[in-house]
């Protein structure tokens, strides 16, 4: 008896019928794409929690982690700790006002005050970042699949199989499927990682007999000098920057029921996600003391879970496949919301009934899903692939929080090339690294974004679009759907200064 697999199979089929049960409430909700896409901004604090602590702790933040300390040590877990300083920055900072805006997508900004080519430009740059993080996913899930249960899976079917499982997550319930199996994912998490690596340091013989078994190195429970200051530092200002403009992370504010629960569930899931990443690292290190010569580094996590007893491993099985699960539906939800919203709504001569929206919808989370899927196929590297990806989010923080906070310099004329340059540097960085400025792609982005900004703030004249309503001071966008929801305004909102 496969007990491993047995335990898998069960938490799929929790998923599954969880994820069906929310399809009613989908129905229920009557408003169309809004009820499917965004949960009919109605999320309570305990599932925005969930979900920003689902969306931080994926397949890099598990697996990912462990294959980097598999060779830098400890310090591979600031991954996870600057993601959740980027989470309790978002709840201090835009996460209420996020949840004022009647928009629904980051690109949907970027046109109110820019203008409709900065808007298209915005939803290539969002879905190329997207798409690049929900491949990884599939990546992860293939390899752990593939360790684990080697007699039934290839990398290839194991990748497959995880494509399946999320798409069908999403496929089936939307948005609030996203939320509720994360309420069971990220408890399989956090249970599996503490459970697993009890038993991985037991049956290693303790801590100091995996360091005195570790090539020798001072680098493996240093917090910082395996990657380096520049890097850490790297770290913290990518995933501060993206928490403020990703559209997947963005979303969970558009969902919240309003904006102090916004605000409460990104400041409380932010302190959740903080010691992940240090706990998936001492994964890493244990299996470099136990397998100083494995093939690829990716394998780490998943080799050293075979050694753990059938149950416990069955567990962290599933709790690593959680947390593949909870960060790919969340992409998903976030990338086909960019679709829909910025592309196929701007398409349409005519509005879309409200059950055709919901259709689409579901159309268009297949689409997305299957291309993620070819681009998993040329994914090298967890870590370095999705930072660098990630830097392109520069453009729309900047923009984004100029806009918000400091409305005087923004100038219609900044939109579109500084989301241009911020799309041209990571393709500079990415295929062509003998132009490479720097030790990381994060400075490049904002030395050159800002510096842009600046300058057209001096030269140019014309304003750009106001972010707040300089008369009402309730944050501007589009209405939402007929039953107004969204459109609470339960507290003030300081009045930006009229731009002349």
């Amino acid at each position: 008896m496969n007990v491993q697999l047995i335990i898998l199979i069960v938490y799929v089929v929790a998923l599954l019928g969880i994820s069906w049960w929310s399809a009613g409430l989908v129905k229920r909700s009557s408003n169309g794409a809004l009820g499917y896409l965004l949960a009919g901004r109605n999320m309570p604090v305990p599932l925005i929690v969930v979900m920003l602590v689902g969306l931080a702790v994926g397949g890099a933040s598990t697996v990912g982690v462990a294959e980097r300390a598999y060779t830098q040590g400890l310090s591979a877990g600031w991954y996870n700790a600057a993601w959740g300083l980027g989470g309790i920055l978002v709840g201090l900072t835009v996460a209420k006002r996020f949840r004022r805006m009647r928009v629904k997508t980051i690109p949907e900004m970027m046109g109110a005050m820019f203008g409709g080519k900065t808007r298209l430009l915005s939803v290539i740059c969002q879905l190329l970042v997207i798409l690049s993080i929900t491949a990884l996913q599939y990546v992860a899930g293939g390899a752990i699949l593939t360790a684990l249960l080697p007699d039934l899976f290839t990398m290839k079917q194991g990748m497959i199989a995880s494509a399946a499982i999320f798409i069908l997550i999403t496929l089936i319930g939307g948005y609030w499927a996203s939320g509720l199996t994360n309420l069971i994912n990220v408890v399989m998490i956090y249970l599996g990682i503490i459970v697993a690596l009890w038993q991985a340091l037991g049956k290693a013989g303790g801590m100091e007999v995996v360091t005195a078994s570790l090539p020798v190195s001072d680098v493996w429970l240093d917090p910082v000098s395996g990657m380096g200051i520049a890097t850490v530092c790297a770290f913290v200002v990518v995933m501060c920057t993206m928490a403020v403009s990703n559209q997947a992370v963005s979303q969970i504010s558009f969902a919240a029921r309003d904006g102090r629960t916004a605000r409460r569930g990104f400041l409380i899931g932010g302190i959740l996600v903080l010691p992940a990443g240090f706990l998936c690292a001492i994964f890493g290190i244990i299996a470099a003391a136990l397998y100083p010569n494995l093939e690829s580094p990716a394998m780490a996590l998943p080799m050293l879970v075979t050694q753990l007893t059938p149950l416990v491993g069955g567990i962290f099985l599933a709790a690593l496949w959680a947390a593949d699960v909870s960060t790919a539906v969340g992409l998903l939800m976030g990338c086909s919301t960019l679709v829909m919203e910025d592309v196929v709504k701007k398409a349409c001569r005519k509005p879309l009934g409200q059950k055709s929206e919901v259709l689409v919808s579901r159309l268009v989370v297949l689409g997305v899903s299957l291309a993620a899927f070819v681009l998993a196929l040329t994914v090298v590297g967890i870590l370095k692939t999705l930072t660098t990806a990630l830097a392109m989010t520069t453009s729309f923080t900047l923009l984004i929080i100029a806009g918000l906070y400091f409305p005087r310099l923004c100038r219609k004329a900044a939109g579109l090339p500084i989301v241009a340059a911020s799309l041209l540097l990571w393709v500079v960085w990415t295929y062509f690294p003998q132009w490479r400025i720097g030790p990381e792609l994060i400075y490049m982005e904002w030395i050159v974004c800002g510096g842009i900004f600046l300058l057209c703030a001096l030269i140019c004249k014309e304003p750009a679009g106001n972010l707040v309503d300089p008369h009402t001071g309730i944050i501007a966008g589009q209405a939402d759907d007929e039953n107004g929801a969204g459109s609470e305004i339960e507290e003030s909102v300081p009045v930006a200064p009229q731009v002349v």
